[in-house]
């Protein structure tokens, strides 16, 4: 496989657009040699090398050219990675790096007042972020560049600094501990055993001697529980991380509170929070989180607007939905997706076209879903590599309900064949065992319409699913599962679908 073509297919259409840009920013030529390798190396075909440097060198090859000319390719790739990762960059650190830049430059240029200016700017900034490494690296230029006029007093440079390490010291360990934290996790989920994260946590912290640390430093706790809920998510043990991350989130608010540099690491908990509530069918408390998220977005978090403004909505339309405000749930889709200022990323996009065609299910709405869906014009292949796999899946699941319910009942067993080879590998992993049963309960929905409001339908449903109790079951899983109910009883999908939510809630 060629390397630089594995890299570059990571790339977004937007970026892929950008990058061609990017390569033409210093001359722009009718044809350039490294646009043209560019090109190539995006098509679906794999060349050989030979075949590459044929068609860019057609009238004398020249390998030691194209050499060369990858080379070129790969320094334009890397300078817009890292300009784009700059302009990203929600930690200052990209801010700090360019001081620091620009700090050299000026002492290089013998411009030694600026250049100290400069330097007191990044530390400023450095200090407020805890970006220790890059302290560390804005000392020790500073104490090599104490016998300017314009230094500070050497000491107190070098008191600062040996503050510093300290801090970073300790920064090292959480990266360690978090590592292992991760590998233990996993390990933990490949054995099958009961998770106990908050254990396997406490004791890695408790070794490191970062207890302490966690509810003062909002960076490490945000990673913490970052780990923990891709635990969590991978084995749907929400019930347990709820009491969690609450808890922590609660404590580290109580007893050092987030100031505004923190504020991406308070979104994100609140997110989290939000999301696994959700998902533990608490509604009305995940939306007290989310109306605090958003508090936050529009006060000292407004420099995260774009990036958590989307799930925001994502969410609180979800908990709509279950709290019987399916059209409210709507409106706020359609103004995100058609009449927001937020410039959507490819992602939040499909997110929100996928999370629309639902809403417009549950309506009964079967043709604008269908439209919504259809707009998407995308290849499942793209889909997979920008979405992820189980993401196609569910729409996939998606599309056969939604054309079983516009009556296109031989599209829908063709679709079912195409389902089965797709997703061949994934069907006969166990935790996909309802998603396999399913399937071969919508066939027998086609094959035997007559026969899907009998009590042989429905003992054939209850033996081919598998599901502890509804407290316990994915609220995904369990929206398919009510659709199946809904043809049963025949009555509206949207009203089983409440039914559902609410039948292990006690309420």
């Amino acid at each position: 496989m060629d390397d630089l073509k594995i890299t570059l297919e990571t790339l977004d259409a937007e970026d892929r657009r950008e990058l061609g840009a990017f390569i033409q920013r210093q001359k722009k030529k009718k044809s350039r040699k490294d646009l043209e390798l560019y090109k190539l190396l995006l098509q679906e075909k794999h060349y050989k090398p030979e075949q590459l440097i044929a068609r860019i060198y057609p009238e004398d090859p020249n390998p030691v050219a194209y050499y060369a000319l990858r080379k070129r390719l790969t320094r334009h790739l890397t300078d817009f990675i890292m300009l784009k990762r700059m302009e990203e960059d929600s930690t200052a650190a990209a801010t700090i790096m360019g001081l620091l830049s620009l700090a050299r430059y000026l002492f290089d240029a013998r411009v030694e007042r600026l250049a100290w200016t400069y330097l007191s700017k990044a530390e400023k900034l450095a200090a407020a972020n805890e970006q220790y490494d890059l302290l560390n690296t804005i000392y020790n230029l500073q104490i090599e560049k104490a016998d300017s006029a314009y230094a500070e007093d050497l000491s107190q440079i070098i008191s600062r600094r040996n503050q510093n390490k300290i801090a970073a010291d300790e920064d090292e360990r959480a990266n360690i501990a978090s590592s292992i934290i991760n590998q233990r996790l996993q390990a933990v989920r490949r054995q099958g055993s009961d998770l106990h994260f908050d254990k396997i946590i406490q004791e890695v912290l408790h070794g490191y001697n970062l207890t302490e640390a966690v509810s003062k430093r909002p960076s490490l706790l945000y990673k913490l529980m970052s780990i923990a809920r891709s635990a969590v998510l991978a084995r749907k043990d929400f019930l347990s991380f709820e009491p969690y991350i609450i808890s922590q989130y609660h404590e580290t608010e109580q007893k050092h509170g987030f100031i505004k540099a923190h504020q991406y690491y308070k979104l994100s908990l609140l997110y989290m929070i939000a999301h696994v509530l959700y998902r533990n069918k608490k509604f009305g408390e995940s939306v007290h989180y989310l109306a605090e998220l958003n508090n936050c977005l529009n006060g000292e978090g407004k420099s995260h607007y774009a990036t958590f403004y989307p799930r925001y909505i994502f969410l609180m339309v979800a908990n709509l939905v279950f709290l019987r405000c399916n059209d409210e749930a709507v409106a706020l889709m359609e103004k995100l997706l058609y009449k927001s200022k937020v410039n959507l990323s490819q992602r939040d996009q499909l997110t929100a076209q996928l999370g629309l065609s639902f809403n417009y299910f549950a309506q009964g709405s079967f043709g604008k879903a269908n439209r919504v869906l259809m707009g998407m014009k995308r290849s499942d292949k793209w889909l997979e590599s920008t979405m992820g796999r189980e993401w196609v899946l569910k729409k996939k699941m998606g599309e056969l309900i939604l054309q079983y319910e516009l009556g296109n009942e031989d599209l829908v067993l063709n679709r079912i064949r195409a389902f089965e080879r797709t997703f061949k590998e994934l069907l006969q992993q166990p935790a996909y065992h309802n998603v396999k049963q399913y399937l071969q309960l919508i066939k027998h929905m086609v094959d035997q319409p007559e026969a899907v409001a009998g009590p042989a339908f429905f003992q054939q449903v209850e033996q081919s699913l598998e599901f502890d109790s509804f407290e316990n079951t994915d609220i995904q899983a369990m929206s398919f599962y009510a659709w199946l109910k809904a043809k049963m009883l025949r009555r509206p999908y949207y009203e089983i679908l409440l039914e559902l939510a609410q039948s292990d809630r006690g309420s």
